[in-house]
């Protein structure tokens, strides 16, 4: 994996069941329903049911994902969703 640009990130879901993520930096909460992970393109949340943290490799920055997903969101950097009126009063 040495030749991997460390910045870079994929995502593969397979039939909304299986989740692979590379570019991840930590996880920062989890249970069944919600997962949050630091990336290096800002945060991710992922959304579903019995969501389960099936392989963690932190040294490669990878996580792979199984139950039902039912959403993918990034947000900001900082970890917060960038709403319309949280761009208008910065």
């Amino acid at each position: 994996m040495g030749d991997i640009n460390l910045r870079e990130q994929k995502i593969v879901l397979d039939d909304r069941e299986r989740l692979n993520i590379t570019g991840v930096e930590s996880v920062d909460s989890f249970n069944e329903h919600t997962i949050n992970l630091s990336t290096v393109k800002g945060g991710l949340s992922i959304k579903g049911e019995d969501l389960n943290i099936s392989n963690l490799n932190l040294d490669e920055g990878i996580v792979k994902i199984s139950g039902l997903i039912n959403s993918l969101t990034y947000t900001s950097k900082e970890g917060a969703p960038k709403s319309f009126m949280g761009k208008i009063f910065k």
